[in-house]
């Protein structure tokens, strides 16, 4: 099989972004042998990134065609993307920062959309800065789903063989509750459903955690479960899903991540699946925009200004992406099919 080209956007270029491309890139043989690497973004960056390192800079080769992306594991690959950002200081939002890495991943995309590109990896960004720079999506999620014109898309964070769905994002609680709708939560059932049947495991149980405590305990602690979340998920039951919930997400989440109970799992909000995901898995995750038509993985961490420019970010959260981008790519026209008829 033709190993996949990947185009790994080069995110906030003020923080540790051109660190640890270089190290996931230089430093990872067994890595790079899995896809042919290309990076969009900044060769300034990532040349200060090897720089800082203690890495070769002169291994960073621009190139102005993402056709003539070489294969060679000693060199890192960059298609300049607008304007050099050398002048942007390191640990501090800038707004040139913030549109270079909205910029990146429309690149991206594109190469995408023109089949030049089989799959994305994104090193992070930064929300200030993006939105410093006029462009006001919640993250880098949204952007994605917005170049790609789609609607129903869910992130998931993922560690081994673990898949935690959102149903909201980057939104405030109060919004949250508002946006987890029973449309909604069937919608992600359907999409984890799909997303299960695409990588193998057609059984799977999707479990929904409650909203709130306890699953709301028979509306003691609310009505959301009861009226949103259990109807949604009998209807994704009545059309043929193996689904349960919603169940109380302090027992579900620890028996899905220490426990392995379930492979499949959404959560409500942000926080409730990102908070213990981070303390089980750490730098040992990543996140993957499920809903696309082209496979996109990050990393599970964000721009890091307080250490940037140090040589001590830590890149296994991007080479455990590329990992996850190599594997999925081949396979994500099967994925992309079953989610689309999944979620209708």
């Amino acid at each position: 099989m033709t190993r996949p080209l990947l185009a790994l956007t080069l995110g906030d270029v003020a923080g540790i972004s051109g660190e640890i491309t270089a190290k996931a890139l230089l430093l990872h043989p067994d890595t790079r042998a899995l896809a042919r690497m290309l990076v969009i973004g900044d060769v300034d960056a990532v040349r200060a990134g090897a720089r800082h390192s203690g890495l070769d800079e002169q291994a960073v080769v621009p190139v102005e065609d993402a056709r003539q992306c070489g294969d060679d594991p000693d060199r890192i690959y960059v298609l300049q993307t607008g304007p050099s950002l050398a002048h942007v200081p390191l640990g501090a939002i800038h707004p040139d920062a913030g549109d270079g890495a909205v910029r990146f991943v429309r690149q991206a995309c594109t190469l995408a959309k023109e089949g030049l590109a089989d799959g994305i990896v994104t090193a992070p960004l930064n929300k200030a800065a993006m939105h410093a720079a006029g462009h006001r999506w919640p993250g880098h999620t949204e952007l994605l789903a917005h170049e790609f014109g789609v609607e129903r898309y869910s992130l998931v964070l993922s560690a081994g063989d673990l898949y935690l769905f959102h149903a909201t994002t980057h939104v405030s609680l109060r919004q949250a509750i508002d946006d987890l709708t029973r449309e909604r939560v069937a919608e992600v059932i359907r999409l984890a459903a799909g997303f299960a049947r695409a990588v193998g495991d057609p059984d799977a149980t999707i479990a929904v955690a409650g909203l709130n405590p306890h699953a709301g305990e028979e509306r003691l602690f609310g009505d959301e479960d009861a009226d949103r979340i259990r109807p949604a998920v009998e209807e994704c039951v009545a059309g043929g899903i193996d689904a349960v919930g919603p169940l109380p997400a302090d027992a579900l989440i620890p028996a899905a991540m220490r426990r392995g109970a379930y492979r499949f799992v959404v959560a409500c909000y942000h926080d409730q699946g990102h908070v213990p995901f981070k303390a089980v898995y750490g730098d040992d995750g990543v996140n993957i925009t499920v809903g696309l038509p082209t496979v996109r993985v990050s990393v599970d961490h964000g721009t890091a200004f307080d250490i940037a420019g140090r040589g001590i970010a830590r890149e296994e959260s991007l080479v455990l992406a590329i990992e996850r981008a190599a594997a999925l790519a081949p396979r994500w026209d099967d994925v992309w099919h079953a989610l689309s008829r999944g979620a209708g």
